[in-house]
């Protein structure tokens, strides 16, 4: 009896594939017009399809012209629509066209599901006329984002504190930087809210309530070395950031030598992102393989996903000392039966000059044996060559830093294991030079 159940397992698969198949057909032949349709008309150019309609509870306006113009265009699976129902998190991929600099590939987001999207409407209905549905148009300008008009000087953080993780405990130097560095309107380089249209602050108010992940890649960008995707512009609800190259979980099977670079590099954002010059300390809420993605020329891991992301001012934590604020803060390791989950306080983030969390963060949900994805585990540095298993310290300094035996642990196991991914990686350079 047993013998057959091996046999019964492949036919009963092979009838789930078929009925896949079948059901796949018979979706395309019912949607055969709106196929043709979709790859007949670029809906970018739709202003409803963008949400241009509902500004200015939008994200920006500095990129209508270039959808408008048709220069943005989805790439052909992002033309179909019957295939938003997998798009959970409604991220697609696009070219981009310049008359003298060809396309390129770029990456369009909505910042949120069609639920959350439909709620943000909702919940502005309702502060605005006690309905769920509204004139939203109408309705922004009767909301606390209206509120804030130009008569304000300042966005100050008694106004937005706890709007989103970006401003959870936000000062007036990172407010500052913000509304400095806002890329959707023209005049740009000013802290002065005055500065700013109506339409520019409800919309970057918007955005820094429902997903400030534009602001994070506007206040810290790329080009100034941060390891954020580059943010190019927005329409409506639609953000465009440069495309970076595959997702992290593409590189899970890659080569020793590939995976020992990109985990030095995770190690090294997770020590920029905690310690720079500028003294603002970015915590990574949110962190999986999905959430990094590696440039295919150089190599480069990036962060693509920045919607949580706590920004805490160091300055202003020495400057106002509260309770236990020189105390080094070690974040808690916890056994979790969900993937990519972390435990942290955002009060002690905010309230630490000294804080793992990042270090923690990359080595329990990325680098080490405790790490899960996708019904994996071992993390990105598993599988080791014999004579680095053998010899332990790799794994020493991962359990270190992922679950530390002693007090402040995971602070010097974070700056050895740095040291010892440079050495690996050095030492593959070389070999390969050879």
């Amino acid at each position: 009896m047993l013998r057959f159940l091996p046999l019964k397992l492949g036919r009963l698969y092979r009838c789930l594939k078929l009925l896949l198949v079948v059901g796949l057909f018979v979706i395309l032949l019912m949607n055969t017009h709106s196929l043709f349709a979709s790859f007949q008309k670029n809906e970018l150019t739709d202003r409803r399809f963008i949400n241009l309609n509902k500004c200015p509870a939008c994200f920006g306006t500095s990129w209508c012209r270039k959808f408008m113009n048709g220069q943005v265009s989805f790439e052909t699976w992002g033309r179909l629509r019957f295939l938003d129902v997998f798009n959970v998190k409604n991220v697609y991929f696009a070219q981009y066209g310049e008359p003298r600099e060809g396309t390129r590939r770029v990456v369009l987001k909505r910042l949120g599901s069609n639920q959350e999207l439909a709620e943000i409407d909702q919940k502005i209905c309702k502060r605005a006329t006690g309905r769920p549905r509204c004139d939203l148009i109408q309705a922004m300008y009767k909301t606390e984002f209206a509120r804030i008009n130009g008569d304000v000087r300042l966005l100050t953080p008694e106004v937005v504190e706890g709007w989103s993780d970006l401003v959870h405990c936000p000062s007036q130097r990172l407010l500052d930087r913000v509304v400095r560095r806002y890329a959707e309107t023209k005049d740009s380089g000013s802290f002065l809210l005055k500065n700013l249209k109506d339409t520019e602050r409800m919309q970057l108010l918007m955005t820094l309530a429902f997903n400030p992940e534009p602001l994070v890649l506007q206040s810290f960008p790329s080009d100034e070395g941060w390891p954020f995707a580059k943010y190019l512009g927005a329409c409506g609800r639609m953000v465009a950031v440069n495309y970076v190259g595959e997702e992290l979980w593409s590189f899970y099977n890659a080569p020793w030598e590939k995976r020992v670079d990109l985990a030095r590099q995770l190690m090294d954002i997770a020590e920029q992102l905690t310690n720079n010059d500028f003294d603002f300390a970015l915590y990574l809420l949110d962190v999986s393989f999905d959430n990094f993605a590696v440039g295919p020329r150089d190599g480069k891991v990036i962060v693509v996903d920045a919607e949580n992301v706590l920004v805490a001012d160091k300055r202003l934590i020495k400057q106002n000392k509260p309770e236990s604020y020189d105390v080094w803060y070690e974040s808690r390791f916890e056994e979790c039966d969900r993937e990519a989950c972390l435990s942290f306080s955002k009060e002690s983030l905010c309230s630490r000059v000294t804080v793992d969390h990042n270090y923690y963060a990359v080595c329990q949900n990325l680098l080490s044996r405790y790490a899960t994805w996708r019904g994996t585990t071992g993390g990105l540095l598993h599988d080791p060559p014999a004579h680095i298993a053998k010899d332990g310290q790799l794994l020493t300094l991962l359990d270190e830093c992922t679950r530390p035996k002693k007090r402040y642990g995971r602070f010097q196991a974070a700056k050895e294991l740095r040291e010892y991914l440079t050495q690996l990686a050095a030492a593959s350079s070389s070999a390969t030079a050879r």
